[in-house]
């Protein structure tokens, strides 16, 4: 069996990507050695957290191979253990299930752009992330972590905690130390949510920076694929891979090359506006103490912070508007299901086949499902139409384009009370932890606009690092029950 500690005497599982990543170029860690710390890992206490749906059965193989690879054939993210969301096609030996029993048995006859893009890289995917079944998109009210082919997922800072979804697998799976980082997906708040509430650095892209070819869909216009990890660096390495075009996925076409070299010292200088509005109105005292202290700390170290800056469409923006995902699901799902040869043809036998099986695969209900299937599918209805028009009148025309026109670089949300503003503007957001309160992660939200995702992780690391840079649960071998 292999060492699971570097030269220094440190366990590998504690080490960060930027940390991991020199040593297994260089071959002062083989990637076996890295694979089998997580692999025991996982076997250890993945039946407690079920953050991993399904382990790759060739990953020590794989790794091995790696190692075996000169230096000058070594990629940039050689040997890297990367855990992916369950709805991100990946070839067999793996499956894609979506969280759904109904999905058990779908494997895809190609990876997706993401998947493969990892590959290509070097990196190794250990395992499929469990998560908020059809990534919560299935009713109203299902607890965050939940699917019918995987259960509950649990959060290891503490037991019965909001795991938040729906990628609630791939924040456990990092915060638990089962993987050193993660893939997630997001169409409103779900790359976001489980990083704020396992204290991950999460970036939700730029709709277009990164493919959606491949991912079992909720809607075009604001689904996307993002890394979650225990700091910026990490994240930003991993999306400065997983970026760019693909003939599949129109939203690409567009897309510039970012550079995700990150800028020390970039709050510097940096124009940054505090959104508060109602968005502040659910915090208790601790909360807000951590986050006014995160706001001293941001004019600490130069930021020009604007407070408050006005979102002039807070009110009318005030709650969950999903008009537009239920009309896109019909059409975006079917066109994903079409393809799957073990499992569901359609939204319609999603339906059926949740029906036939009331304790697991409907435990919840299936109220959004009811919803999508009662649209045309087609996208041919006024309806949608208008409702689409009045997210993007909101959330960027009236909404966050004149705060970013009038010269500031990023907004401060607390927590993720304004995931919804920027998911429907396609627009960037960064999580950054804050801090502990009551022993549980608290984080903010940078938003920025259009392509500046690489800007908003260097921000977000001066800001992680300055208030301390605290990056990992606690281990879960010692659970805290609710």
């Amino acid at each position: 069996m292999p060492a699971y500690r570097d030269a220094t005497g440190t366990e590998i599982v504690d080490l960060n990507v930027a940390e991991l990543l020199p040593l297994l170029k260089s071959g002062g860690l083989s990637a076996e050695a890295v694979m089998g710390a997580y692999l025991a890992r996982i076997e250890t206490h993945n039946p407690r957290l079920r953050a991993i749906l399904e382990v790759n059965p060739h990953a020590l193989q794989e790794a091995r191979a790696l190692d075996a690879l000169p230096a000058e054939k070594r990629g940039a993210l050689h040997g890297l253990p990367v855990l992916v969301k369950d709805n991100i096609d990946t070839v067999a030996p793996l499956h894609t299930t979506a969280g759904s029993a109904l999905m058990a048995n779908h494997q895809p006859e190609t990876d997706a752009p993401v998947a493969a893009r990892l590959k290509a890289a070097g990196a190794i995917i250990i395992g499929k992330a469990n998560m908020t079944e059809w990534a919560n998109f299935m009713t109203l009210g299902m607890p965050n972590g939940y699917s019918s082919h995987g259960r509950q997922t649990v959060n290891p800072w503490k037991e019965g905690h909001d795991t938040g979804g729906s990628s609630s697998g791939s924040g456990s799976g990092v915060a638990g130390r089962l993987a050193p980082i993660a893939i997630g997906t997001e169409t409103s708040g779900s790359i976001l949510s489980p990083s704020h509430q396992h204290g991950l650095v999460g970036l939700k892209p730029t709709v277009g920076l990164i493919p959606r070819t491949g991912i079992v869909p909720i809607a075009h216009s604001q689904d996307t694929a993002g890394p979650m990890g225990r700091t910026a660096a990490d994240v930003a390495l991993l999306a400065g891979v997983l970026q760019g075009p693909d003939g599949h996925d129109e939203a690409t076409s567009n897309a510039p090359t970012l550079d995700f070299t990150l800028e020390p010292g970039a709050l510097q200088g940096a124009r940054i506006g505090i959104v508060r509005e109602h968005y502040w109105d659910d915090l208790n005292a601790g909360q807000t103490e951590l986050l006014e202290a995160a706001i001293l700390a941001l004019r600490e170290a130069g930021a020009l912070v604007t407070d408050p800056a006005p979102l002039p469409t807070a009110t009318e923006m005030k709650g969950w508007h999903s008009e537009v995902l239920i009309y896109e699901f019909k059409a975006d799902l079917n066109a994903y299901l079409s393809g799957v040869q073990n499992g569901p043809k359609s939204l319609l036998e999603v339906i059926e086949g949740s029906d036939a099986d009331p304790e697991a695969a409907q435990k919840y209900g299936m109220t959004l499902l009811q919803a999508g299937q009662g649209t045309r599918g087609d996208l041919s209805e006024r309806a949608y139409t208008l409702a689409r028009q009045r997210d993007l009148r909101l959330s960027r025309e009236e909404g966050l384009d004149p705060l970013f026109v009038s010269g500031l670089d990023a907004l401060v949300f607390p927590r993720l009370a304004g995931a919804a503003v920027g998911a429907k503007a396609g627009y960037p957001s960064v999580n950054v932890p804050v801090g502990l309160e009551s022993g549980l992660p608290l984080g903010l939200q940078l938003c920025g606009p259009a392509w500046s995702d690489a800007d908003l992780l260097s921000l977000a690391a001066d800001l992680h690092g300055r208030l301390g840079g605290w990056e990992a649960a606690p281990d879960p071998a010692e659970p805290r029950p609710a």
